[in-house]
């Protein structure tokens, strides 16, 4: 016999009482575990823009809003109108078809991206420079098509007459070229989209996602199974195998090859990726630089940058900058891969911080 709030009670009551309790306790017991198995939602949004696909990968362990998928879609489209030299009404295209000292009013997303383009113009001393638009069209990379075929001397020379980023003045809102210049950025806008992405998910209290357009990726927190993001490392080769895989979380990572967008004739190949300093391709054994930095209009643009200078010179401008760069230099038939002081360093503090 019990006694339950001051009462005596029978052997059936008692009985009963003790049924229903253990009822309830596995009704608990039930839902404690379907709440611990539910864990947080995937969302997997993707698309085409900027010539271009994206993906976004979030753990949500929160709600995430009903028009996430047209947020991001509406962030790409005013990249995308603004630095697109395939459009004929972005902003690009309007700056590049105005004549010297005419000043052009410019929005916020153009003026970072120039800015993040002049920060490395200086660092690099010219390697990265968004006015070789013309050297690009010359060579046939350009948004026209063209046959390939190698330009003669004096239209190198005549084309780099109007290269030079020194020669556009930016000035917080607006804009002017000193000469007839165009410019090119699409070695840093993919990238600075990939960082407009990963500020939306932030601003929105969403910090487990990984964001990747045309190859640009930046990662932070976990992924689906509560580990930093991997991200694998390619040789570059139409036939690529995996050549390493570093773990990511709040970096991004960009990588620049010569191994899919070239020509050859005679005999020579011709990569996309121009010296601006020379006008013509790059024709060192360097075949792919990746760069993982804070943001990823920085690592887009210094991978670029240190893929026109080469294995060595690449290598000792990014120990002198602490940038992180894992180089794959090709090497009879393979490919030997050399790491910046930085990137060792951030492989180890990864390696540290999972244990």
């Amino acid at each position: 016999m019990m006694i339950l709030a001051g009462k005596r009670m029978s052997g059936k009551t008692i009985t009963r009482l003790l049924k229903r309790a253990s009822f309830l306790v596995s009704i608990g017991a039930a839902l404690l575990l379907a709440g611990c198995d539910s864990g947080p939602e995937i969302i997997k949004i993707s698309g085409a823009k900027m010539g271009t696909t994206y993906h976004v990968t979030l753990v949500a362990d929160q709600p995430a809003p009903d028009d996430l998928a047209e947020q991001i879609e509406q962030l790409l489209n005013v990249v995308d109108r603004s630095m697109s030299t395939y459009r004929e009404d972005s902003e690009i295209s309007t700056f590049n078809q105005i004549p010297p000292h005419q000043q052009q009013t410019i929005s916020n997303e153009f003026a970072q991206v120039l800015s993040v383009s002049q920060q490395v113009w200086q660092q690099t001393n010219g390697a990265f420079d968004p006015t070789v638009g013309p050297l690009v069209d010359l060579w046939g990379f350009g948004p026209v098509p063209t046959d390939d075929v190698v330009p003669d001397d004096s239209l190198i020379q005549l084309a780099l007459e109007n290269v030079g980023f020194g020669s556009v003045v930016l000035d917080a809102s607006t804009l002017i070229k000193t000469k007839p210049l165009s410019l090119d950025l699409s070695a840093v806008a993919k990238g600075y989209a990939v960082d407009q992405v990963a500020d939306l998910l932030e601003s929105l209290a969403l910090p487990d996602y990984l964001v990747e357009v045309g190859g640009e990726l930046r990662a932070s927190g976990s992924n689906p199974e509560g580990q930093s993001w991997r991200v694998a490392i390619e040789t570059p080769a139409l036939m690529s195998q995996i050549q390493n895989i570093v773990a990511v979380n709040d970096a991004a990572v960009a990588t620049s090859g010569d191994y899919r967008n070239y020509f050859e004739r005679d005999g020579i190949r011709y990569s996309h990726t121009i010296d601006p300093r020379t006008g013509r391709p790059i024709t060192h054994r360097l075949g792919s630089v990746t760069v993982i930095a804070k943001t990823c209009a920085e690592a887009d643009a210094w991978a670029t940058a240190l893929m026109v200078l080469g294995e060595e010179a690449g290598m000792a401008l990014a120990n002198r900058h602490s940038v992180a760069v894992y180089m794959l230099v090709r090497a009879d038939n393979d490919f030997q891969a050399l790491s910046s002081e930085a990137f060792i360093n951030y492989v180890k503090q990864t390696e540290q911080s999972a244990l």
